[in-house]
């Protein structure tokens, strides 16, 4: 799951052509922070880390119950 939140970051953060270090500064972060939830690799991180950096993207989590299929907004937001 990390590893695929990670990979959203990244790809937004790299849509908006910001660097880690640019995101890092904005947010009173360290670069290898950012780094690391990219890399899906991550020790600990809180929930309101990980808010402030997809709030900063333009980004957000969504919830639903295991196995259920993805909405067709869902798969039109993966294209």
């Amino acid at each position: 799951m990390l590893f695929y939140i990670g990979e959203k970051i990244k790809a937004e953060r790299k849509r908006r052509k910001l660097t880690q270090r640019q995101i890092a500064d904005a947010l009173g972060m360290s670069h290898a922070t950012i780094s690391q939830i990219e890399a899906g690799i991550v020790q600990d991180i809180g929930i309101r880390k990980l808010t402030r950096i997809l709030e900063y993207l333009g980004l957000e989590i969504r919830i639903r119950t295991t196995g259920t299929p993805p909405t067709l907004d869902e798969l039109r937001e993966e294209r």
